[in-house]
């Protein structure tokens, strides 16, 4: 398992109902994603740094989704490039079938 930390920071502020927006339409490609098991969108409470956090069930999938052409479309959509970091998941915890 992966998780890959996706980070977006700006010299100014992002606009909350922005991010929201982009967020609302981007999930639906992320919905039933083969070998990703988790996807958020973040933003710090600074507004400086919006954050995308995925978990990966497969690091070979997780790493071969970070293609150049992709960054190209994020950073376009965001305004600027994204800093990659890709983590091992030691564990895990998943409460939403509870």
């Amino acid at each position: 398992m992966i998780g890959v930390l996706v980070t977006f920071t700006q010299t100014g502020r992002f606009d909350r109902a922005t991010l929201t927006k982009i967020a609302g339409e981007l999930r639906g490609p992320f919905e039933g994603m083969a070998g990703l098991r988790f996807k958020s969108f973040m933003l710090d409470e600074d507004g400086a740094q919006a954050r995308n956090f995925y978990v990966w069930d497969d690091e070979e999938k997780g790493r071969a989704f970070f293609t150049e052409e992709l960054i190209d479309k994020v950073t376009g959509i965001y305004g600027v490039p994204p800093k990659i970091e890709y983590l091992d998941v030691v564990g895990f915890v998943d409460n939403s079938g509870a």
